[in-house]
């Protein structure tokens, strides 16, 4: 999704690889993994982030970032 990362590439592969194992295990239709990644996202941040403002405006560069990537991938 995010177009630079800090990250490196096979740490983040790996990460991916964890969850989509995790949701085939349990054979998570579209509509319940969206709502698992969904909880999960709102989980870090509440946790993470004290700033109530700040959790705002992480979730809605979340969020621009994901509509961002649904348009790269058409």
């Amino acid at each position: 999704m995010a177009t630079q990362s800090k990250y490196q590439t096979q740490q983040l592969d790996a990460l991916l690889n964890d969850l989509i194992l995790t949701l085939e295990k349990h054979k998570a239709p579209v509509d319940l993994s969206l709502m698992a990644l969904g909880n999960m996202v709102t989980n870090i941040l509440v946790t993470n982030v004290a700033n109530p403002q700040q959790r705002e405006r992480l979730a809605d560069t979340f969020a621009h970032a994901l509509k961002n990537s649904l348009k790269s991938t058409q």
